[in-house]
């Protein structure tokens, strides 16, 4: 079955700000939707806003999965919903190791609740899939990883969540060429489960390997194009202009 993550006529503010103008478009099951820009183009506003960050204000259109309206929900509703944010800058969290936080956060957000043994099994098989160190596994979560580590991390939070929609912001950055590969085809992965995903990143490789369906293009707040993977080669290979916010 196809599931539709909608935005609809989406504005956000932040401290008074407007950081999201009437942003439209719309992801299915399986899609992978880049989104590009400068550097303080909204694009993290928006995807924090899509998770139901508290500072980010939605003032205007809505947000949709299938016919859950998700406008007003908590982040915890909107994972449960099926939302998933692998965040630019994930946090480290001190006292929780990295499989008693995928644990909880899995049969939060699954029906079927799996106990210590079963879930050891599920999380062996996307390390596996990721090359992660098992010893990772008993690691407080993101103390002392290295960047690469942690955005590894995040992409074995999305494999075993298994959400039916992720929002990816740059969980590339960082990366030398073989890891980068390594979490591409860890994306590849949640999308032939039948994930959408919107990624935001600044490496052209990378979206030649996923292929994306459409392509947007954000500055100010909007989405200022939307093409396929020719408008992302256009973008990054001649830069997205001189206006800066």
């Amino acid at each position: 079955m196809k599931n539709t993550l909608s935005l609809s006529n989406l504005s956000v503010s932040t401290d008074g700000r407007t950081v999201v103008n009437d942003v439209s478009f719309a992801i299915t099951s399986g899609e992978v939707h880049a989104l590009l820009g400068q550097n303080g183009s909204g694009k993290s506003s928006l995807a924090n806003a899509l998770m139901g960050h508290p500072a980010y204000e939605i003032t205007g259109g809505n947000i949709r999965l299938d016919d859950t309206e998700l406008t007003e929900l908590s982040p915890d509703k909107r994972a449960k919903a099926g939302l998933f944010l692998s965040m630019q800058y994930p946090p480290s969290i001190a006292g929780v190791s990295l499989s008693n936080f995928l644990r909880t956060a899995y049969n939060a957000t699954h029906e079927e609740q799996l106990s210590p043994v079963e879930f050891h099994g599920l999380l062996k098989e996307k390390m596996a899939l990721l090359e992660m160190d098992p010893s990772f596994a008993a690691r407080n979560v993101n103390e002392g990883f290295s960047g690469g580590e942690k955005k590894r991390a995040e992409v074995l939070q999305l494999l075993v969540l298994e959400p039916s929609f992720a929002i990816l912001d740059e969980t590339d950055s960082g990366l030398d060429v073989d890891a980068r590969k390594i979490v591409a085809n860890g994306i590849r992965k949640a999308r032939e489960r039948g994930a959408g995903i919107l990624l935001i990143t600044h490496h052209l490789d990378l979206l030649e390997e996923l292929g994306p369906e459409a392509v947007h293009v954000m500055k100010d707040g909007s989405i200022e194009r939307s093409g396929r993977i020719d408008l992302a080669r256009e973008v990054i290979a001649e830069g997205f202009g001189t206006d800066s916010e």
